[in-house]
């Protein structure tokens, strides 16, 4: 039999409908997939054996019955742990929520469930989803499947690993400045930011409201717009939801596969290219574009001077909405509870010990930056200043969109750098999401695709842009270049990826 676990999830899901196998057998393929790389790779913090075969049993119960199913019932999923799940931990990466068991699932994770998706677990991240390397998770480093002594990004490291590791055919990011787009770039898989408010936050560990967005991580642009349809649409529990059914992301991925992309206006972003980028980053991304010339698109430049502050932006409104969406984790009502060892027992006093002792040090300084900004005779000259900025960003794409159908651009600026090379200087790690951070704060849906190997063999990643609500535009535009550098590389890019010890195909 074919490696189960070398199959897309389209694969998968077309071999279970025609019960040419079980999802029992599809989910142990994984289960084992995961015991025998995770030493290496670690991109899972709880693996949910029991209940993933409970799932996969009664899912190939309800399939020989005859009972009209989803059509990724019985394909396995992994989900990254900021994302609420009853009944499995959910830590958020952080020591602060040690042991805690929810007792709800987020929105997504219903809709999960009740399509027949069997959860694998749950993957690992940087604390609260702050850092770009998964360096800064509370329960040790995720390693890169292609190189293990370098980073898999961050701060959705572990779905993006599982993901190239062969350890999930699925799996749940959320992204907040590009923490799903960056893992997939360094990783080579797809990773996809949806439009803020298509898909549901209700259960999602808040780090900053007005940025996070949960998404889809696969190896296939088809697999992520099947993932993306299943999660996505309105939910009345989260009030920034939008009314948009999530429709039509399918469709436009199986029209993009034909590899033709006539009339299709593509615009090249002028500040996300240049100075600061690798040189192997940039020759892949001018072959991309000719890929795309050569499938009918127009390739024009377009400019989005406001980017230049994006950055600076956006490292004081995610760090001011952290402070106040983390102040919840206090020792007193869930989670750690550290009381100091001497004197008297007060409530600022637990406070401080528990958040000390619970928080690491980039949680930390993102709160204390956070407050800062935040604080009397500081807001209007920081934060204040920084949403202005944000308006300009939105203003600068709704230009650029005028003169293009999708923007383009690198996803990150060099391709996966080594485990600690960066720890010591955050702007240096801030840096990796330059060119992802402009559309958090605009609102717009983005994709990430693997796009070839850069000078050093490592994975280089192809960013697509669209204007809010139109989705579907990435998945058209993604599934056409996919097609057309599949073709020209004989198959996929991870097959290029060395193969991982004690994990032999």
């Amino acid at each position: 039999m074919t490696d189960l676990t070398r199959m897309t999830a389209a694969e998968l899901a077309d071999r279970l409908t025609a019960r040419e196998v079980t999802s029992v057998e599809v989910t142990q393929a994984h289960l084992e997939r995961i015991a025998a790389v995770e030493p290496a790779v670690h991109a899972y913090l709880h693996v949910a054996t029991d209940e993933a075969l409970a799932t996969a049993a009664d899912v190939d119960a309800r399939r020989a019955a005859g009972e009209d199913l989803h059509a990724l019932a019985g394909v396995p999923i992994a989900v990254k742990d900021v994302v609420v799940t009853r009944g499995l931990p959910t830590t958020a990466g952080s020591r602060i929520l040690e042991g805690w068991v929810p007792p709800y699932d987020a929105t997504l994770v219903e809709r999960i469930k009740a399509a027949g998706l069997p959860i694998l677990g749950k993957t690992n991240m940087d604390e609260f989803a702050m850092g770009s390397s998964t360096e800064h998770s509370g329960y040790g480093t995720t390693h890169n499947p292609w190189d293990l002594e370098r980073i898999p990004g961050g701060s959705g490291g572990g779905s993006a690993a599982a993901v190239a590791a062969y350890e999930a055919p699925l799996a749940i990011g959320t992204d907040t400045g590009g923490s799903i787009r960056q893992p997939a770039a360094v990783t080579g898989t797809v990773g996809v930011k949806p439009t803020y408010g298509s898909v549901s936050r209700y259960g999602l560990i808040a780090l900053a409201s007005s940025l996070d967005q949960a998404g889809p991580c696969t190896r296939t642009v088809l697999d992520s717009a099947l993932l993306h349809e299943l999660i996505g649409g309105h939910d009345p529990r989260d009030s920034t939801s939008l009314s948009d059914p999530a429709t039509g992301y399918v469709a436009a991925a199986r029209e993009g596969a034909s590899g033709d992309l006539t009339g299709v206006r593509v615009g090249v972003v002028r500040e996300l290219q240049g100075e600061g980028y690798q040189p192997g980053v940039l020759a892949r991304f001018e072959e991309s574009l000719e890929a795309l010339r050569g499938a009918g698109a127009e390739v024009v430049e377009v400019s989005c001077p406001s980017f230049a502050y994006a950055l600076a932006a956006y490292y004081l409104i995610l760090p001011a909405e952290a402070s106040s969406n983390l102040a919840k984790f206090d020792g007193m009502r869930f989670g750690l509870r550290v009381e100091p060892s001497d004197g008297p027992v007060t409530a600022e006093r637990v406070m401080a010990a528990t958040r000390g002792q619970g928080f690491g040090d980039e949680v930390k300084r993102r709160v204390i930056l956070g407050t800062y900004a935040l604080s009397a005779g500081y807001y209007d000259a920081y934060y204040g200043s920084a949403q202005k900025v944000r308006t300009l960003i939105q203003r600068d794409f709704a230009a650029a969109f005028e003169a293009a159908d999708v923007l383009v651009s690198p996803t990150a600026p060099t391709t996966a750098f080594k485990l600690g090379e960066k720890l010591d200087d955050p702007l240096a790690m801030y840096l990796n999401d330059v060119a992802t951070i402009p559309a958090n704060l605009a609102g717009i849906p983005g994709m990430s695709l693997p796009n070839g190997l850069s000078d050093d063999g490592l994975p280089v990643g192809f960013q697509i842009l669209a204007p809010a609500r139109e989705d579907a535009r990435l998945y058209r535009v993604g599934a056409a270049l996919e097609a057309l550098l599949e073709t020209s590389w004989e198959g996929p890019l991870l097959g290029r990826a060395p193969e991982l010890a004690g994990g032999a195909a």
